[in-house]
């Protein structure tokens, strides 16, 4: 099976300062890639070369097969590459609709030439997407800053895949939750796995990445460290590469 995403050879430089340094990785449809590293191991670089935030130095990009420029966060989006940041870019004081949709908000036209939102298909589409990934909030006409962090994250995670993605990066999706949020987020992983999604997860929470990543791209100081099949690693061989104790091969 041929990648989904496929990288070769980034390089991104700032100054005098290599950030990443030839650095090459895949993923493939349906597959949950780990992407492992110490702060200042190019992991948010990376990434952000991915998504259109910065254009490498060297280096090229397939996705679908297709060699790719991607220039900007848009072009990325509209290929089908889609990031949530920790942040999750949500607006607070909007419900789950309004988030789901928006920048991209459904119109109608009324008395043949007024054109207003259409909040009933936005409601109905959010409620379908919802659905299809299992995904429970009890009033999708509560405003954001009234959901749990896992709630937002879910609605962060709904609104990317109704405009299609086909990858999905994920910085620290389960940073600052509880337990049983946590296990809701990496539950929502599971089942865009199961939908063919393409995932890229970066993570502190070793456990977290352990039960829903395949492969593990370990970076350091810039660059590709290891790359390892979960089932086929530990975490104490995983935290050695990422500080440099042990000899890749």
């Amino acid at each position: 099976m041929e990648y989904l995403l496929e990288v070769r050879n980034i390089t991104k430089r700032f100054g005098g300062l290599v950030a990443v340094n030839n650095v090459s990785l895949g993923i493939k449809a349906g597959e949950v890639v780990g992407l492992l590293g110490d702060n200042g191991a190019g992991k948010s670089t990376l990434i952000k070369v991915i998504s259109g935030v910065y254009r490498p130095d060297e280096g090229e990009m397939y996705f679908q097969g297709n060699r790719m420029d991607i220039g900007s966060p848009m072009d990325a989006l509209a290929a089908g590459i889609e990031t949530i940041y920790q942040d999750l870019a949500l607006a607070e004081n909007l419900n789950v609709p309004s988030n789901i949709f928006l920048g991209r908000e459904k119109t109608k036209r009324v008395l043949g030439f007024l054109e207003v939102l259409d909040h009933q298909y936005m409601q109905e589409e959010s409620k379908k997407v919802l659905e299809k990934l299992d995904i429970v909030i009890p009033s999708l006409r509560n405003r954001i800053r009234s959901l749990s962090g896992g709630q937002r994250q879910a609605v962060a995670i709904s609104r990317s895949i109704y405009w299609d993605a086909k990858l999905l990066i994920m910085d620290e999706p389960t940073a600052a939750l509880g337990v049983a949020e946590q296990k809701k987020v990496l539950d929502t992983v599971r089942r865009l796995k199961s939908h063919g999604i393409g995932i890229i997860m970066i993570s502190h929470q070793m456990h977290d990445v352990f039960q829903v990543a395949d492969r593990l791209v370990i970076m350091r100081r810039g660059e590709k460290a290891a790359e390892r099949i979960t089932k086929e690693t530990n975490a104490d061989e995983v935290v050695s590469l990422i500080v440099g104790a042990e000899t890749v091969t």
